[in-house]
């Protein structure tokens, strides 16, 4: 009996050191008060119902419908079905013991043509949708952008290509401000404006597919040279003209924040050469200094003007004095470290003549033939908790150490009909994943003063990711595509539960 009792004992405890990966002691407790631990989604890749209650077409409807746009060939007609299943998906938060739940509007379900008359059912979706998390205790984020444009604005003026957008986004922004401000105090206007300038405008890899490199065999149409800085230049300005109508009409009653999402990806110099280190510089000069840098001093930064040259747009000075601090809080999209080394090839900027060129850096997750860090599913994800605290210092020091939100981080496995949900649901390389990106950003937060609030997942649901489709797997929760897309929780759930609850 003692054997078996033994025996048993080391059972369990092998259970609970796989769920919990006998993994650093740290919980929610661990940070600093009113620390704010939630997950993240997009309209286009959860809700589904894309021609239901008035819901216009967008430019990723356009794009997921063309044939060779998406690896799998699927579209997000369905997704996950979150529009129908919010209040299922809410409890699962829920129980988890989250904090917040970081969703974006759909901005063809408030205005199918992108302007003109308000979509009542829209506005009504998006009112039960907050309601059930406030009755939950869920704070809602909400952004308002997360890449899926109307097309009536495509069609009718090229979209983000055209200032007039600026006003269009402003009165939709201004409508979601009245209609939901009263119970949404936290505001994100765009999500990784970076992601889609150049996967959509550079190298055409995203919605709407427009680019010029090698000679248009990509794409029919677009300018890879200058068309990512037009796009970056009229969502800076959209998001100043939003930040400054909230301030000056909303802000006084509703007590809100408006802030913006960057996808931020933490490069290492390959070397210690100060031409390698001076890459790195400039990588991130071309990737988060683009857009953080003209909403914190006004301007693009320097290298990027003396690169750019006159292909970069001028801000006038009243534009400049109003995005300067149009920001109450930086959120990062961080989930990986790439390695930077000066590009002393003339090849590669005649081949693509683009942004990415333009930066004079070869950014890659490899070294002598050896990885940065494990890899997850994406051929882009590699595993380097580091990254986050590094990233995290960089913008204390050279930002002044603004209010930081992780708007999101996460990592996928492979969609595989080869494997069964019972060892789908192992998902131990997650759970391992946000422990030491945890540990990570809490040293940040502790040790070195970094002024992060808030954790948010990336994702509460296995979801439909982009040009990748169904062939990536993010969430926490496992989404069954073959059976009336049924949700189960990997282990990840079960560690996050513990980690929100324990003290």
């Amino acid at each position: 009996m003692v054997r078996r009792g033994i025996a048993l004992v080391a059972l369990v405890v092998a259970v609970v050191c796989r769920i919990q990966m006998c993994l650093s002691d740290i919980s929610r407790a661990s940070f600093p008060t009113g620390f704010v631990f939630g997950t993240a989604s997009s309209a286009f890749q959860y809700e589904g119902a894309v021609k239901e209650d008035g819901r216009g077409p967008t430019v990723w409807d356009t794009f997921s419908h063309s044939f060779g746009k998406i690896v799998d060939f699927s579209n997000a007609d369905v997704a996950v079905d979150h529009y129908h299943r919010y209040n299922e998906d809410i409890q699962l938060m829920k129980d988890m013991g989250m904090d917040a739940y970081r969703f974006s509007i759909a901005w063809s379900r408030i205005f199918p043509y992108g302007s003109g008359e308000i979509n009542q059912a829209g506005v009504d979706h998006y009112n039960n949708l907050i309601n059930a998390l406030l009755a939950k205790g869920i704070e809602p984020y909400v952004t308002l952008y997360h890449w899926d444009l109307p097309q009536a604005l495509e069609d009718k003026y090229n979209g983000w290509l055209n200032p007039q957008i600026i006003n269009d986004f402003a009165t939709y922004a201004e409508t979601c401000f009245q209609k939901f401000g009263d119970r949404v105090k936290n505001w994100i206007t765009f999500n990784e404006p970076h992601t889609f300038a150049v996967q959509g405008y550079d190298v055409g890899l995203q919605a709407p597919g427009r680019c010029s490199i090698l000679l248009h065999l990509f794409c029919r149409s677009g300018n890879s040279a200058r068309e990512p800085y037009i796009v970056a230049h009229n969502v800076l300005l959209s998001h100043a003209t939003v930040t400054d109508i909230y301030r000056k009409k909303y802000k006084s009653k509703q007590s809100g924040s408006v802030g913006i999402s960057f996808d931020v990806i933490w490069f290492e110099p390959a070397t210690n050469s100060t031409e390698d280190i001076e890459a790195a510089q400039r990588a991130q000069d071309f990737q988060l200094g683009w857009f953080v840098e003209p909403l914190i001093f006004g301007d693009y930064p320097k290298s990027m003007r003396s690169r750019v040259g006159s292909r970069l747009p001028e801000f006038s000075k009243s534009e400049a004095a109003r995005l300067k601090g149009s920001l109450d809080f930086v959120g990062i999209n961080y989930y990986t470290t790439f390695y930077a080394r000066h590009n002393s090839s003339s090849v590669i900027g005649v081949l693509l003549n683009d942004s990415v060129a333009d930066s004079g850096a070869i950014t890659l997750p490899f070294k002598d033939g050896k990885a940065i860090g494990d890899k997850a599913n994406s051929i882009w994800l590699y595993i380097v908790p580091q990254g986050i605290r590094n990233l995290m210092n960089y913008i204390k020091q050279k930002y002044g150490n603004p209010l930081i939100l992780i708007t999101e981080n996460g990592m996928d496995d492979a969609n595989s009909p080869m494997i069964s949900i019972k060892d789908a649901l192992k998902d131990e390389k997650r759970i391992k994943y946000h422990n030491d990106h945890l540990m990570n950003l809490l040293a940040a937060i502790k040790e070195d003063g970094c002024n992060v609030r808030g954790y948010f997942v990336w994702s509460l649901l296995d979801n439909w990711e982009w040009a990748a489709g169904y062939t990536s797997r993010f969430g926490l929760y496992f989404v069954d595509y073959n059976d009336k897309l049924k949700r189960y929780p990997k282990d990840s759930v079960h560690w996050f539960k513990n980690f929100l609850t324990s003290n």
